[in-house]
């Protein structure tokens, strides 16, 4: 089992691992990577293992602020401490998909984006700062509710980024990020989704991508016969990219 360590960087708990000695040691880049709605604070860290990534590549797993509690919701592992970004109305999602208004809810700006925002920007900035990432080395993504987070920081924050993970994410707040798909133009950028998601549709994601693309992302869109999951295809091209991105 790989050395990981706790620790508490601005805002937010995260499990580091990686680098020279196994916790993020070094001076190599960062890969940060943010877990979706209902999951464990780490619930990724198992891919620190499974993808490939350049030598002394440390990874970090942020926690989410909000505590859900009790069980999963269907998103994270059971007997686990689930955690969310933001909150979500479930059954109000599964509502709007069931009558064809999810469109609607891309125009939405969710209540808790900001604070959610706020405290990522903390912890990226801790993160870069305590572990010596050089500048322009750090890749932000995650996972469904995590790469909607990541997303949004990548348009607003004016961080320089070597790249962007957006596993199974979707729109939110369109109108304010196509306002700022500038931030977007030569970043490289990898997107993966289901075209059989029962959550967020493959089409939401398809609307995304046209959104990237015509901001001038540098982008690697993969669609993959599955549901809301990450599987061994993504990982292998996302090892690829992160290969790419940050050799």
């Amino acid at each position: 089992m790989a050395k990981v360590a706790k620790e508490r960087f601005g805002a937010l708990d995260c499990v580091i691992t990686g680098g020279t000695d196994g916790v993020g040691g070094g001076d190599g880049p960062l890969v940060v990577l943010l877990h979706g709605f209902g999951a464990p604070g780490t619930d990724l860290v198992g891919l620190s293992q499974v993808l490939e990534v350049p030598d002394k590549t440390r990874f970090a797993f942020p926690a989410a602020p909000l505590s859900l509690g009790g069980p999963d919701f269907g998103f994270g592992m059971m007997g686990m401490d689930s955690r969310a970004w933001w909150m979500i109305d479930m059954e109000r999602l599964q509502m709007q998909m069931l009558s064809g208004r999810v469109e609607r809810l891309a125009s939405e700006v969710p209540e808790g984006l900001a604070a959610a925002r706020s405290k990522l920007e903390q912890t990226l900035d801790a993160l870069e700062r305590r572990l010596g990432v050089p500048a322009g080395k750090t890749v932000l993504g995650g996972f469904s509710q995590g790469s909607m987070l990541s997303t949004d920081v990548m348009l607003r924050s004016g961080r320089k980024l070597a790249g962007l993970v957006i596993w199974s994410g979707t729109v939110i707040a369109e109108a304010e990020w196509t306002a700022r798909l500038s931030a977007c133009a030569g970043l490289p950028i990898f997107q993966s989704h289901g075209v059989m998601d029962p959550i967020l549709p493959y089409e939401q994601a398809e609307r995304l991508r046209d959104h990237l693309n015509q901001g001038g992302a540098q982008l690697d869109f993969v669609a993959f016969r599955g549901a809301h999951e990450i599987p061994e295809l993504v990982v292998q091209q996302s090892s690829e990219f992160l290969s790419r991105v940050l050799g």
